[in-house]
Order: structure tokens, then C-alpha cells, then sequence
């Protein structure tokens, strides 16, 4: 009992801790989770170059995998990144993704447009599991675990179904989604910053400015609205803005991505080179990818 799949880091357009509305982009920077089922009854897990990582949120993923879908099984979850951890990139969303589908894939469940293994699942449905519910069991997982304050379905619908998604984190419904083409630039200093820790009555201050950005983003102007997000919670979460300011005359959009502290710029990639040459001179990790439209996927 087997399953392997990948899912996708992601940008952010709009952050959700103000007002539950969020928004993010899918990147091309792949998270990969191995699952490996026996008849143990629990679950461990291990994260690649990580031997003290928090391996919570991707345990409890295949327990409620199992707990939905399989017969009391326990087993094995190993995760690898490319996608770096606390950084606002949404690797806890990616881990949670792919732990999903690989545990679906184990149980021999069917995802809807993942490339999941055929055949009925062991509950002995024909269909398969759309690909947003799956997406839910891992955003329920991220509260169990207490790894994030809204759910993160906006970074989890992002990272599953590829594409750019707009969503209601407190219903966990899905608002809008474009499969927008762009080239990314990505400036990830060497600090971290936790998801859970933000300071979440800091940022409810900035609700005036989270509502114009939602009002932007279903308008699909994601460039205006990414900028204006970042600007409003690089000052509530206490961020410089220098990064932003330096990109802005070549990019159609930049924002504090998540909590922080990463930095992401959207745009034309000629453009983008010149604002690298600014966030290069910085201390940390500086590069350069492209939005994904294909989300996650399942290889075995």
C-alpha cells in the first residue's frame, strides 16, 4: 500500500488573516510525499534534511485519510522539498497536498485530474474525489495540527489545483480561479517566520486594506492587489518594505508572501532580471521561477 505525489509551493496575492477572504498563485517549486501504508494502526513521519522536523501536519493528513477513506491502517509519511519551510512560500500547504494524495493513492482512492490510480475506493465509490475536497482534508489536518491560524485553503486550493485562486478561508469555499501565466522572482531572506506566531489582532487592523485588495482581486487586477497587500501586512507584521519599493518599477505586482519573510515579485521576466539585480545585494536566497496551472499530482 503505496503512493507517492507532488504538490506546489505558491505566492501570495492576498493574505487572510485580516479578514478571512485570501488569495494565492501556484510556483513551480515541487514538494514530493511518500506514503507507505501497513497494519501498524500508527502513523509516523520524517521530513528529508529535516531529522527535527515538526512532522504533525503531515501524520495527522494520513490519519484522516485513513480514518475517511481506509480500515485502521497506520504507516509511514516521508516528505521532500524544494519549497523552503517558514519562509511564506506555503510548504506546510505543498507538504499537506501531497501527503493527501499520496495517502489516497495508497488506499488506491481516485482524485479527479491528478493522474490517481483507477479502481473504486475500499468505501466503494465509483467517482473520484474532487480535487478541492481533497484539498480540504489537508487544510482540516493544518488546523488539527495547529499550524495555521485561517486554514490556509487559499494557499492549499492554490498549491492543489494550480493556478491562481481567490477563497473564503472561514467557509472554505472556493471564490475565483485563473490559470495565470507569469514569471515569479523570489527573495527569501535567511529568517523564518512561523505561520501560527503572526500576530493576528495586529493584522485585523489592516481589514480596511485586505477588503480594497479582495475588491481588486475578483476584479482580476492581481498585480494592484498584490502590491497593496504587500505593503499593508509588510507593516502590520513589522517587515521592511524597501524590497517591495525596490521592484516596483518592474513588476506588475509585489507582496510580503504569507507571514513572511519572502518577498514575491509577478511580471515580465526581462523586467524582473533588473529588480534582481536590487534583492541579489541582499542577505538570503534570490530566484527566479514561473506561476503553474497544473496543481498537484500524484506519481504512484
Amino acid at each position: 500500500m503505496y503512493g507517492e505525489a507532488v504538490a506546489l509551493g505558491a505566492g501570495t496575492v492576498l493574505n487572510a488573516l485580516a479578514t478571512g477572504v485570501g488569495s494565492a498563485f501556484a510556483i513551480d517549486a515541487e514538494t514530493t510525499a511518500r506514503v507507505e501504508l501497513d497494519d501498524t494502526g500508527t502513523v509516523s513521519g520524517d521530513i528529508a534534511g529535516v531529522p527535527d522536523g515538526d512532522t504533525r501536519l503531515i501524520r495527522r493528513v494520513v490519519e484522516r485519510v485513513v480514518e475517511r477513506f481506509g480500515d485502521g491502517q497506520g504507516g509511514h509519511v516521508r516528505t521532500e522539498s524544494e519549497v523552503p519551510m517558514a519562509a511564506g512560500l506555503k510548504s506546510s500547504s505543498a507538504a499537506a497536498n501531497a501527503t493527501v494524495l499520496a495517502a489516497l493513492s495508497a488506499l488506491d482512492v481516485p482524485v479527479d485530474g491528478t493522474g490517481a490510480a483507477s479502481g473504486e475506493s475500499p468505501t466503494g465509490a465509483a467517482a473520484p474525489l474532487d480535487r478541492e475536497e481533497a484539498c480540504r482534508i489537508g487544510v482540516r489536518a493544518a488546523r488539527d495540527a495547529g499550524v495555521t491560524v485561517t486554514g490556509a485553503f487559499d494557499d492549499a486550493s492554490a498549491s492543489m489545483l494550480g493556478g491562481l485562486t481567490v477563497t473564503d478561508n472561514d467557509s472554505d469555499d472556493l471564490l475565483a480561479r485563473e490559470a495565470v501565466e507569469w514569471d515569479v522572482l523570489v527573495w527569501t531572506p535567511p529568517a523564518r517566520a512561523f505561520s501560527a506566531d503572526a500576530d493576528v489582532a495586529r493584522c485585523a487592523k489592516v481589514a480596511p486594506m485586505a477588503r480594497l485588495v479582495t475588491d481588486l482581486a475578483l476584479d482580476g487586477r492581481y498585480g494592484p492587489a498584490m502590491t497593496v497587500n504587500g505593503l499593508a501586512y509588510s507593516a502590520a507584521l513589522g517587515f521592511p518594505t524597501d524590497p517591495a519599493v525596490e521592484a516596483m518599477p518592474h513588476a506588475a505586482g509585489v507582496s510580503l508572501s504569507g507571514t513572511g519573510p519572502s518577498v514575491v515579485a509577478v511580471g515580465d521576466r526581462d523586467e524582473l532580471a533588473q529588480a534582481r539585480d536590487h534583492w541579489s545585494q541582499r542577505e538570503g536566497d534570490t530566484w527566479m521561477t514561473t506561476t503553474r496551472t497544473d496543481g498537484a499530482q500524484v506519481i504512484e
